[in-house]
């Protein structure tokens, strides 16, 4: 009852409203987290229902927010959904992350992730990171100033090779529905403060296998974010490392993560 009452208090900001953040906002509603924040600027479109959960085709055409949040007060009328229809940027991230307990993050693109990096060390709101690609999918908790941040595991874009766009690369849609609901997991785990939050760990899974594999992370003493006092990190944009049409990063084995499970 005592966690329960917790996450009734709760507030969990979910970036997209997509493959990821759609099962990880339906699972959080259904738990009983009391507040969800869900920011979006995209409308529903047809080709993207085989992933996207949250929509339906009687709202192809509708703002993705609007759709989410009629989807999640349906399943739990409780759940008090807030929406924010507007590009994430250094201009209004700040303001939008207040408040929050934690973020999670379904974010498709470098500059988002970097920029939901950036802000969650300035304000100190953990987040949970979910990344996939084709049939593989990646989850981590980063929690500020406690551990390695995204930045310490990707300093870095990887060069476009290596993330091509939708259209070249795709994703199985069943994938998002497992990492989103790992990731939901997760964020449960920190509001609740149970168990053992994937912090300094990620975890990758690999559908075609059917195997799940952990990779130690380490703090990077020299991270271009983590490693400066959060007064002096500066929030700004990314969009230089943007590419057309971007996809989720792709699963990188970084020479800081060491595998300690199969």
């Amino acid at each position: 009852m005592a966690g329960q009452v917790k996450l009734l208090r709760s507030k969990v900001l979910l970036i997209g409203a997509g493959g990821l953040g759609s099962p990880a906002a339906m699972y959080l509603a259904a738990a009983g987290v009391g507040t969800l924040g869900i920011v979006d600027m995209d409308a529903v479109d047809a080709s993207n229902l085989q992933r996207q959960i949250l929509h339906s085709t009687e709202r192809i055409g509708e703002r993705k927010v609007d759709s989410a949040k009629k989807t999640l007060t349906s399943l739990n009328p409780d759940v008090n959904v807030l929406t924010y229809d507007v590009r994430l940027g250094a201009d209004n991230i700040l303001d939008i992350f207040s408040g929050y307990d934690l973020v999670v993050d379904g974010g498709d693109n470098f500059p988002t992730r970097y920029l939901v990096n950036d802000a969650s060390l300035k304000l100190g709101i953990p987040v949970v990171h979910g990344s996939i690609f084709r049939f593989e999918g990646q989850v981590s908790v980063y929690l500020p100033h406690r551990g390695p941040c995204y930045r310490c595991q990707v300093p870095e874009p990887p060069p476009p090779e290596l993330a091509p766009s939708c259209s070249e690369a795709g994703v199985l849609g069943v994938l998002p529905g497992i990492i989103g609901s790992l990731q939901a997991m997760e964020a449960i785990k920190v509001l609740l403060g149970i168990g053992e939050p994937l912090a300094g760990r990620l975890l990758a899974y690999d559908a075609l296998e059917g195997t799940f594999r952990t990779f130690r992370l380490n703090r990077d003493p020299q991270c271009p974010a983590c490693s400066l006092p959060k007064e002096q990190l500066v929030i700004e944009e990314y969009d230089q490392l943007c590419l057309p049409h971007p996809v989720a990063p792709p699963p990188v084995a970084m020479p800081v993560a060491v595998p300690v499970s199969a």
